[in-house]
């Protein structure tokens, strides 16, 4: 059942992100810390939206597929340290955003774009009690990164920002059928951005990258078959970017979310043969019916995954597919945009080695 470790990470991160919260980019996941031995993996993603809308306010005008494709990665590396702990140390990308209006199509957001990017070095320690029972934590050192320019003149830019979060957890392990939960506390990281509006310095503004907290779950349910999954909530509305002069113009931020949300991830694994197992993955994210901002015009999203591991002495290499129905939603004013049957495709690959 060793092999289902890796099937169940990687199936469910490997074929990129699915738009969780409109600029995740990582689920922040804690599974490495189980692999045996010494471990390193690294992963990379690719995913391609199809996002598009129309407004109102002109008729018979579209904002073209304002959805940039994007890339998403992470390494990682893995170490016991004695009998009863272990470390681990993640590099990944928690958020960010590729938004392009293109011009001249009449729609009013047209030529509008914004660039979000993050990185962030997250080092875990675990401690396994008799009991099956573990505990870990650890801390997280985050750097964000924004770029804007809206049509009608706007634009923002920002430094980079480096802050530092936490994170604890606890996990309980039945080995002899693969079972394992384990529940993460990641804290909110509270960015203090130096700003650039409209070429002029300005006071700058506190953005909170928001506290979440997930459940990861794995258990044998036949010969060579595993079921797994995820359930993460993210404190969505917790995350606004409001700068000072875009403050003083505007009746509502520039970047907000009315709602929390809470993502939903489940899969069956199976062992096909000694290198061959593959999975099939679910995922789903309830739509709250509220406003978005006209940065991230989608409102919850269904997918649909495949993966297959093949295993070839200390090396796992994992590829995968997603397919994401993003919802449907309806922007702020002043634009307004409706944006209607919208999807994705995400692919990506993990390669795993132990020491």
């Amino acid at each position: 059942m060793k092999q289902y470790l890796v099937v169940t990470a990687a199936a469910l991160a490997a074929a990129g992100s699915a738009d969780a919260g409109g600029v995740e980019r990582s689920a922040q996941s804690v599974a490495i810390l189980f692999e045996q031995g010494r471990y390193a993996e690294l992963s990379f993603g690719r995913f391609a939206p199809d996002v598009s809308g129309v407004s109102p306010l002109a008729p018979g005008s579209s904002s073209g597929d304002m959805a940039g494709d994007y890339n998403s990665w992470s390494l990682g590396y893995k170490m016991d340290i004695g009998d009863r702990v272990d470390f681990a140390m993640i590099l990944d990308e928690p958020i960010g955003a590729n938004v392009n209006y293109a011009a001249g199509t009449g729609y009013p957001a047209g030529g509008s774009v914004a660039e979000l990017t993050s990185s962030a070095l997250t080092a875990l320690l675990r401690y396994q009690f008799e009991n099956n029972v573990s505990v870990y934590g650890g801390l997280r050192y985050q750097t964000v990164h924004g770029d804007v320019a809206l049509t009608g003149g706007y634009t923002l830019q920002t430094n980079h920002d480096s802050e530092v979060g936490y994170v604890v957890g606890v996990a309980w392990e039945k080995p002899e059928i693969a079972a394992r939960v384990a529940l993460t506390y990641n804290s909110a990281i509270t960015h203090s951005l130096e700003s650039v509006e409209l070429g002029t310095s300005t006071a700058g503004f506190d953005t909170e990258v928001p506290q979440s907290v997930n459940l990861e779950f794995q258990t044998g349910i036949a010969k060579d078959t595993l079921l797994f999954g995820s359930i993460r909530w993210v404190d969505w509305t917790s995350f606004i970017i409001n700068p000072p002069l875009y403050d003083l113009g505007s009746p509502l931020p520039l970047v907000d979310y009315a709602k929390d949300r809470t993502t939903y991830n489940l899969g069956i694994g199976r062992r096909i043969n000694a290198n061959w197992a593959g999975a099939v993955t679910i995922g789903y994210e309830k739509a709250d019916g509220a406003p978005t901002g006209n940065l991230g015009p989608s409102d919850g999203f269904k997918s649909i995954g495949l993966a297959a591991t093949y295993t070839l002495d200390n090396m796992k290499i994992t590829g995968g597919v997603r397919y994401v129905d993003i919802g449907d939603a309806t922007t702020n004013a002043p634009v307004s945009g409706a944006f209607t049957d919208n999807s994705g495709v995400g692919v990506g690959i993990k390669i795993g080695y132990t020491f």
